[in-house]
C-alpha cells in the first residue's frame, strides 16, 4: 500500500465493511455511511473510492445473481480482506494519539 493510514473516506468505508460486512454492496454502504455520518455520500465517489481500495487489495468483489426487483441486473458486492481491516486498526490508532483518544475521525 502506498500510504500507511487510509484517508477519512477509505476509512469510512472501511469501517461500515467492517461493522457490517453483510449484504455489502453500493446501495447499502451507500446508505449506511449516510447513517453514520450524517452526511450524504456521492455514489459516484463511493464506487471510485471501492475501485481503488479495491486495487490496494483491501476489499474484494464479487457478482450476485441477477434479480427481477432489479430489472434483470446483478448486485455487485463488497468484502473487507484482512489487509483492509489492518489498515482500519492502524488508521484508528493514529486518530487516537491526534484527539481526545477517540479512535473515529469526526463524522463516523
Amino acid at each position: 500500500m502506498a500510504r500507511d493510514n487510509l484517508g477519512s473516506f477509505e476509512y469510512k468505508i472501511l469501517s461500515v465493511l467492517l461493522r457490517q460486512p453483510r449484504d455489502a454492496y453500493g446501495a447499502t454502504l451507500q446508505e449506511r455511511i449516510e447513517e453514520t455520518t450524517g452526511r450524504g455520500v456521492s455514489i459516484g465517489a463511493l464506487y471510485t473510492t471501492l475501485d481503488r481500495l479495491e486495487r490496494k487489495g483491501l476489499v474484494s468483489s464479487w457478482w450476485g445473481e441477477p434479480t427481477t426487483e432489479r430489472g434483470g441486473r446483478r448486485k455487485r458486492y463488497y468484502k473487507i480482506e484482512a489487509s483492509g481491516a489492518e489498515a482500519v486498526h492502524r488508521t484508528a490508532a493514529m486518530y487516537a494519539r491526534f484527539g481526545s483518544g477517540s479512535a473515529l475521525p469526526q463524522g463516523l
